[in-house]
């Protein structure tokens, strides 16, 4: 596919990384459980694969050892990253056990040795608390809700890279409120174009500047149905 020899290109990957995204690819567009409606491998190349891949611009992604991704779902952009990434740790979190499973079969699929799925909510996950270099987060949570998720899971000086559309004053004001509260502090909202037709894309990299604070993670939910502001 010439749209995949160009993502290979452009991350400077191998022709192993190149087959294992095409092997996922091929599993989404196959497997009837795949938890996405864009199945067909001419879209899902640059809204599932390129869409995740731009995180590589990201300097800490691409030094990072350990990475969650959370609300995995189908495994974007964990999966492909994993892929891009061999040296790299990459723990897929998702609460929902068909979609996990899911995630099972595309690791064989794809012949991953560094990717490890977690069925958990991202705050019951204890075995991810402190130990990670960056936190992934695609179409998952408000802004405020995702540096709650993170910040308890990340090292000091990691990162939590989310994926986000058009940018909403007030979701990054609130966003800002809560990395403030949690020692974290949004770095960076940067634009990004990760394929011809995308618009409105943006990545926002919060770092952890201070250790969490007393009392996160709070309970599963919480984040949502009491968010900081």
């Amino acid at each position: 596919m010439k749209r995949l020899d160009e993502l290979t290109a452009t991350y400077g990957l191998t022709d192993e990384q190149r087959d294992a995204l095409a092997r996922l690819l091929d599993i989404l567009a196959t497997d009837p459980t795949a938890p996405t409606t864009v199945v067909e491998p001419d879209r899902a190349v640059d809204v599932h694969l390129a869409d995740s891949l731009v995180a590589l611009d990201v300097d800490p992604v691409r030094a990072a050892t350990s990475i969650a991704d959370l609300g995995a779902g189908a495994g974007l952009p964990g999966l492909p990253l994993a892929a891009a990434l061999p040296g790299a740790h990459v723990a897929l979190v998702e609460s929902v056990g068909r979609k996990g499973a899911f995630m099972e079969r595309c690791v064989a699929a794809m012949g991953l040795r560094n990717a490890e799925v977690v069925v958990a909510r991202a705050e019951e996950w204890n075995d991810g608390l402190g130990a990670c270099d960056v936190v992934t987060a695609r179409a998952l949570a408000p802004l405020n809700a995702l540096v709650e998720y993170a910040a308890p899971l990340l090292r000091e000086g990691g990162v939590l890279v989310a994926w986000k559309g058009r940018r909403d004053p007030d979701e990054e004001r609130d966003g800002a409120g809560a990395a403030a509260r949690l020692g974290m502090e949004i770095e960076e909202v940067r634009r990004v174009d990760p394929f011809p037709a995308a618009q409105d894309r943006h990545l926002v990299v919060a770092r952890k500047i201070a250790p969490t604070p007393p009392g996160f993670p709070r309970r599963p939910g919480m984040a949502r149905k009491r968010p900081l502001t």
